[in-house]
């Protein structure tokens, strides 16, 4: 049950962070089609995978709070689609979005935008070979400013 999984794992994430900083705080929000049903995938390694990409978007939202005004509202949103043989789950924040001349490496091994000693930078690589492991696809569409969405496609 994917949506499930992912709603699991958002407030997994959530509460991890706020366990770590009192002091953080976002607005989850979540849009689920209940018409997908099961789908077909090892559910701790898709979990993996939207875990990563939640703490990475609850950072993004938490890194642009810590600059920005007061009227600034931290918001990471899960979605699910059914789409007619795949299954789209988005992720995405409305953090300062990645800059263009890094987005071509994200998903490479080891790499990082995070300060030393915060990422490995195995987070999105690994991401990324457990959709492809699943025949699935990841993506990312992401503004300088305005945030960053995450697309996985998986089989249905």
């Amino acid at each position: 049950d994917i949506n499930a999984l992912a709603d699991e794992y958002l407030r997994l994430s959530y509460h991890g962070l706020r366990a770590k900083d009192k002091e953080f705080n976002a607005e989850m929000r979540t849009d689920f089609d209940k018409s997908i049903g099961k789908i077909n995938i090892v559910p701790q390694d898709i979990g993996r995978v939207l875990l990563n990409l939640y703490n990475n978007a609850f950072y993004a939202v938490n890194e642009k709070a810590k600059l920005s005004a007061l009227s600034y509202e931290p918001a990471v949103s899960v979605s699910t689609k059914r789409l007619t043989d795949k299954v789209e789950i988005r992720v995405k924040d409305n953090g300062n979005g990645i800059p263009q001349k890094v987005v071509d490496k994200i998903f490479q091994p080891f790499f990082t935008t995070k300060p030393t000693g915060v990422g490995t930078g195995l987070g999105l690589s690994l991401s990324y070979d457990i959709v492809k492991a699943h025949g699935g696809e990841i993506k990312v569409e992401t503004k300088e400013g305005e945030g960053s969405e995450f697309i996985i496609v998986l089989p249905a």
